[in-house]
């Protein structure tokens, strides 16, 4: 069994034949893939193509799902659970969208003025950018399934925490009067074929595939750059063991910058090749995916100051105590 699941994991999610397919090809073209630009060239067209093809794979299969749970229906569903049920509820349906931080917050302030608890919105506003089953796969890809369900559970509750504080803290004057007294038509759902599943789902691809290739385009970028270019004690003086402070820079670094997490990933594995700490390199992620700065300013909209700052700070504080977990147990799980 143990054989299978690492043939599975390298060369079906890994995909490890395509690297080897990369490098005989760069070779045969004369290029050393052990250098510096040949490696970095490997490294860009393997991670480039390999997260694009199961990005593809994965959004048409989670769209089509979707096609069976519009929002107006979503919505209902939602509504029969109350407490942290329903905070836990919504934060798995964020697991299901494939949305980077600024695309979730549109649903978000949708489900606010359909009248669901803030606490619960928050939840998928939290959630949904953070963990999803694209980045699942590709986390078991890069880390190993053992990262990576640990990366989803821990970001569940980040999301199920968070909302539940806020949903304590009784915040609901803190957000925008256009958006509390707004009204949501409950349209009845219109009857789809097969064929208009399949179609809605490949439109999906589409639509998310030019979205978020540029982002992809420069986070394998850069983390080709990483791979091959940047001394490896550089990375493990700032990022690695000797550094406890790793986390807390991470973490900050990763809020102004604006990608979702299949840009990320290829970043976090040129960090990790290189000595970074494992806590810092996902705490790097979250922090990416979750407070970007862009998103934080779209949010500015919807939100006073104040339940904005709660809501940084709490995502803050949550992302640098996982960073610091993952470092204290990375022995267990790689």
């Amino acid at each position: 069994m143990r054989e299978i699941w690492n043939f599975f994991q390298d060369e079906v999610l890994g995909m490890k034949w395509l690297d080897r397919l990369i490098g005989s090809g760069l070779n045969a073209a004369g290029l050393d893939i052990d250098g510096k630009i040949g490696g970095s060239i490997r490294f860009f067209l393997y991670d480039m193509i390999k997260i694009m093809v199961l990005l593809g794979f994965l959004i048409f299969l989670i769209s089509y799902i979707q096609s069976y749970f519009p929002p107006e229906r979503t919505k209902k569903i939602l509504g029969r659970f109350h407490g942290i049920a329903a905070n836990i509820l919504v934060a798995l349906l964020g697991t299901v969208t494939p949305f980077c931080s600024c695309s979730s917050i549109p649903l978000f302030m949708g489900f606010t003025s359909a009248g669901l608890p803030l606490g619960v919105t928050f939840s998928f506003l939290i959630s949904s950018p953070m963990v999803d089953l694209g980045s699942l796969v590709l986390l078991m890809s890069i880390f190993g399934w053992k990262v990576a369900i640990v990366y989803v559970i821990v970001g569940l509750v980040i999301a199920v925490a968070g909302g539940t504080i806020i949903e304590r803290l009784h915040l609901e004057k803190e957000v925008q009067e256009f958006i509390r007294n707004g009204h949501v038509m409950d349209a009845p759902q219109e009857e789809l074929t097969k064929k208009d599943r399949l179609k809605f789902a490949w439109e999906q691809v589409v639509e998310t595939a030019k979205k978020v290739a540029p982002y992809v385009l420069v986070g394998v970028g850069i983390g080709a750059f990483i791979h091959n270019w940047i001394p490896e004690e550089w990375i493990v003086k700032v990022l690695g063991t000797g550094n406890p402070f790793g986390v807390i820079i991470a973490t900050v670094c990763g809020v102004p910058m604006y990608a979702d997490i299949f840009g990320c990933i290829p970043i976090a594995e040129a960090l990790l090749a290189k000595g970074a700490r494992l806590g810092v390199v996902l705490s790097f992620m979250m922090g990416v995916t979750t407070l970007s700065l862009p998103s934080i300013i779209m949010l500015k909209k919807a939100v006073k100051p104040k339940l904005l700052g709660i809501f940084v700070a709490i995502c803050n504080l949550g992302i640098i105590i996982v960073g610091y977990f993952f470092n204290v147990f990375q022995y267990l799980l790689v």
